[in-house]
């Protein structure tokens, strides 16, 4: 790719005027730096807030041929790296607008806990020098692979989950009576409000609020968590990645499941449905500037209390890490 070709996928949460006048410094500074901004394809409401900030009326023509659309100008290959402004959302729909190529992905912070992103606002600016000078480090986090299987054995469903893939009740008032399997042997079966399969990257997600374990995202493991079982062994498990993980919806089931991967994608359970998961062949790259310790990370954005630690000191009195 020479510098000419050099194409940034911009994705903004773009219902915030913060995050619009964000998303519009970040587009300027890389038109500034010879790159060029790429936006999604989709028409989405939030995309022509944006469109409209950017091509305001009486702005020429002519700067509407720097901005390129995804999959109608640029190809997904093309696009070396994705920044992306908004929540964990947001991160989450920037990953599924790359996952056919190979760019990482960038987060700027403008939610609440946005744990995925890298960078705050006030550091907006620095990240995008460093990212027009390349100057980041890529981390590969394990995906997951999902399929539903209806009760004849067919495969209805094919999809993909960074953070989890949840099997929940559809309907309130009922129970979801289901069997959890590892490696082609039942485990378990009961009662439940669902169950969470969650990848590390996911750990800090809907699995750390349903009670199951954070994962350090160097751990190659795959969280399996029932929601409100009704049975006596119904603890979180956590799996190697070369274990395949599937939870059927049991037949007495009074009504319908439904399938929620990374809550943006859904598919119905009937009864008889299987939901098989294992590890994905193709993981999601995280563009990282300031590479921290990961314990750190849970310490700023879950604000854990850490006063009276005294920790390893160096000769000098200097805190080390341990």
């Amino acid at each position: 790719m020479t510098e000419a070709e050099r194409n940034i996928l911009v994705v903004a949460h773009a219902h915030r005027p913060a995050t619009i006048d964000a998303a519009t410094r970040v587009i300027e500074a890389l038109h500034s730096a010879g790159a060029r901004p790429v936006l999604p394809a989709d028409d989405t409401a939030e995309m022509r807030l944006l469109t409209e900030r950017l091509f305001r009326a009486g702005e020429p023509d002519a700067a509407r041929t720097r901005i390129g659309r995804l999959g109608d100008d640029v190809a997904i290959d093309d696009i070396e790296l994705a920044i992306v402004l908004g929540g964990d959302g947001t991160i989450l729909r920037a990953a599924e607008l790359v996952r056919d190529g190979r760019a990482p992905v960038l987060g700027i912070n403008m939610g609440h806990v946005g744990f995925l992103a890298e960078i705050e606002p006030d550091d907006m600016d620095d990240a995008v020098r460093m990212v027009i000078a390349r100057d980041y480090q890529v981390e590969e986090r394990l995906t997951l692979s999902v399929r539903v299987k209806d009760a004849s054995g067919a495969v209805v469903y094919d999809t993909w989950a960074l953070n989890e893939a949840t099997v929940e009740k559809a309907s309130r008032q009922r129970m979801l009576e289901v069997v959890i399997e590892v490696d082609g042997r039942p485990l378990s079966s009961f009662g439940c409000d669902g169950v969470v399969v969650s990848t590390p990257t996911g750990s800090t997600a809907y699995n750390f609020s349903a009670g199951g374990p954070i994962i350090w995202p160097t751990v190659q493991a795959i969280s399996v968590v029932p929601l409100s079982a009704h049975a006596l062994f119904a603890r979180p498990l956590v799996v190697g990645p070369e274990h395949a993980v599937a939870i059927e919806v049991l037949d007495r089931t009074d009504d319908t499941g439904i399938l929620w991967c990374d809550g943006r994608r859904s598919h119905d359970l009937p009864p008889g449905a299987r939901v098989v998961v294992r590890r994905a062949s193709h993981p999601v790259r995280l563009a990282r500037l300031h590479p921290a310790a990961f314990t750190d990370r849970l310490v700023r954005k879950f604000r854990l209390p850490v006063e009276g630690w005294r920790g390893p000191t160096t000769a000098s009195g200097r805190k080390r890490p341990t």
